[in-house]
């Protein structure tokens, strides 16, 4: 009898068939697997192996130091200082955060704000990672956080950097401040940093114009994390490039006492080197300080600036544009003498009329018999009606913007205002009317459409000075490089002209003019300037017939601005200034004494011939024999 019969013969042939598929199909996968495991291991290992690397360790970025802003002699006008700070993590506060927060209120003032604040970033992080409660401070306030930290689970005292502006509101308008970053700035630049966060970075002045060379260059920290992201250790270190420093041309001392001057009014001053246009202070009051855009400025403490009746945010210096009334009157002059006009006599008898209109001299009775010099030195407006219809508004405009007028100077930080000088053709394309020979005249005493800034002023009583294209400088050096200062141009007016007219800013000052109460006594140091008064209102004949109102009785938005542009000393001068008080003119002329003191005030310190502490290079070593001598 067979071992098998055909039945079993067959189930056993399917049986090995079955095995033999199944061991062929095993066969295959391990195949797979292992093609795909030489894959892996061999062929693409070093791909592989950088990318679990990359999972293991994190580059993160670090904040470099911040460059420092100094003035001429090196004093820090800007710089780092520690920042003391509260961090709380919110897995490690055992009670809650709400209930960690009111503990740390118990030992430092916490607004509702902040509290909010903290809830809202821990919220958009992860628990682990540490979250800023309060920032800048004192060292009592972070003395008493490590005192009762034992009691305080979750926080984590914590040392860093914040900027600092130890001249406060003096110099706010010029430095400028720092800030968070915002949407905005992040979309209009490709540099990492603005990432990181809590990162500040300009956001006025000096700050904001040279933020990308104080900046810095990130620096580098390779650490170890976890699954889950959190930091196990360091593994190396990359210090950044600390920001470069920027040297102003600023004296800070100057610049303290100016502001001193002003203080109270809403005012600016301006004081040049008359020779090469550096700016030795540039001041505008009130100012604010700058310190709390830092730290964090509350909503009270911004509407009081923002509804400040004295414009405590704008840089009146720079973008303040004014009338310049009767201190654009020397262009008019330099104008006159350019064109002809040196041997021009006027009987001033008051008034003059054009048509059905009368234009009056700010004296009435008028002064009688006035030639140029007497014309600037009296502030004759009669005088400078005249010349005004004889040269006519585009002559005029020529001469004010060779002298600096209606134009923007170049100077460093943002915001400035090209103020406005009219011509023809610009009233023609503006309005579609011809220009009125009315609107001269009111143009020739610095009324109508012109305008101008302090600086701008400033400059233009440099030009008379110097005889030259001087422009106003702010920075001196960047990071150790010195700022190209070329040699001024000279100006289109020849030397009489330069001449006649100074002798009539002499005469403001120091011939029995209108600036005679406040001349400087003291021999040697005497300045020649020019007065001037802007209306801010329209008197009405009525007013006339009856009296004009005295400023004093008159609200204070109402006064007109009070101007004054001068130079010394005399002889050979070296400073040029500009001040204006705004509302200023309810008795006498405060902007003459501030101009005054302030320049009595830098002659005596004399930063000019004073050592600056500017590092040495061969660009500086040549300037002062480039200038004549100035450092």
């Amino acid at each position: 009898m067979p071992l098998f019969d055909r039945k079993d013969k067959s189930r056993y042939a399917t049986f090995t068939r079955r095995s033999l598929g199944i061991t062929g199909g095993m066969v295959a996968v391990f195949g797979i697997l292992s093609g795909r495991l030489y894959q892996l291991q061999i062929r693409n290992g070093d791909q592989y192996k950088t990318q679990a690397e990359d999972n293991r360790v994190n580059t993160r970025l670090i904040s470099p130091p911040r460059g420092r802003i100094l003035d001429r002699f090196g004093t820090e006008l800007a710089n780092n200082r520690r920042n003391y700070r509260v961090l709380l993590v919110s897995e490690q506060a055992t009670e809650g955060v709400e209930a960690a927060l009111d503990a740390i209120g118990k030992l430092i003032q916490l607004t509702d704000a902040q509290k909010k604040r903290v809830m809202r970033d821990i919220a958009a992080n992860k628990k682990f990672v540490p979250v800023p409660v309060a920032e800048n401070l004192s060292w009592e306030e972070f003395a008493r956080i490590n005192m009762h930290l034992p009691y305080l689970s979750g926080v984590q005292p914590d040392v860093g950097e914040t900027r600092d502006y130890p001249f406060g509101p003096e110099l706010a308008h010029v430095i400028g401040y720092v800030a968070a970053v915002s949407p905005e700035d992040k979309s209009n630049s490709d540099d990492p940093l603005l990432a990181l966060p809590g990162f500040r970075i300009g956001k006025r002045g000096i700050e904001r114009a040279f933020d990308e060379e104080v900046r810095g260059k990130a620096g580098i920290s390779r650490v170890e994390v976890n699954a889950y992201g959190r930091v196990i250790r360091e593994l190396g270190h990359e210090a950044g490039v600390p920001g470069k420093d920027v040297w102003l041309t600023l004296d800070g001392d100057l610049q303290r006492y100016t502001d001193e001057r002003m203080a109270g009014e809403s005012a600016a001053c301006v004081v040049l080197d008359a020779q090469t246009g550096d700016v030795l202070a540039l001041s505008s009051t009130p100012g604010y300080d700058p310190n709390l855009f830092n730290v964090g400025i509350t909503q009270a403490q911004w509407d009081g600036l923002l509804h400040d009746d004295h414009k405590p945010l704008m840089n009146k210096s720079l973008a303040g544009a004014y009338p310049p009334g009767s201190t654009f009157k020397p262009a008019m002059a330099m104008a006159a003498m350019q064109n002809g006009l040196k041997d021009l006599h006027v009987v001033c008898t008051g008034a003059v009329t054009i048509g059905n209109h009368q234009f009056h001299c700010w004296r009435r009775g008028g002064h009688g018999g006035v030639d140029l010099q007497r014309g600037i030195a009296q502030s004759c407006d009669v005088f400078f009606y005249e010349v005004a219809r004889r040269l006519g508004i585009d002559t005029m405009a020529a001469a004010a913007r060779a002298l600096g007028l209606g134009q923007e100077t170049g100077i460093e930080i943002p915001g400035e205002n090209a103020g406005f000088i009219p011509t023809a053709e610009w009233k023609l394309q503006r309005f579609g009317i011809p220009w009125q020979l009315g609107e001269t005249l009111v143009a020739g005493i610095g009324q109508g459409y012109v305008l101008a800034t302090p600086l701008q002023l400033a400059t233009m009583a440099a030009r008379i000075a110097s005889g030259r294209a001087v422009s106003p400088r702010l920075v001196h050096m960047v990071g150790g490089v010195a700022q190209p200062r070329p040699l001024p141009d000279p100006l289109p007016f020849s030397d009489e002209a330069f001449a006649a007219v100074r002798a009539g800013m002499n005469a403001v000052v120091n011939g029995g003019g209108t600036a005679s109460r406040w001349r400087i006594a003291k021999p040697g140091m005497e300045m020649a300037g020019k007065t001037g008064t802007a209306q801010v209102r329209v008197i009405t004949k009525a007013e006339r017939a009856s009296g004009v109102r005295s400023n004093g009785s008159l609200d204070w938005k109402l006064r007109d601005h009070v101007l004054f542009v001068a130079y010394a000393p005399v002889d050979q001068p070296r400073y040029a200034l500009a001040c204006i008080v705004e509302h200023g003119s309810a008795e006498g002329h405060p902007q003459v004494e501030i101009a005054r003191d302030v320049l009595l005030f830098a002659q005596t310190r004399d930063p000019l011939r004073m050592r600056a502490a500017y590092p040495t290079n061969a660009a500086m070593n040549a300037l002062p024999a480039l200038m004549g001598g100035h450092g």
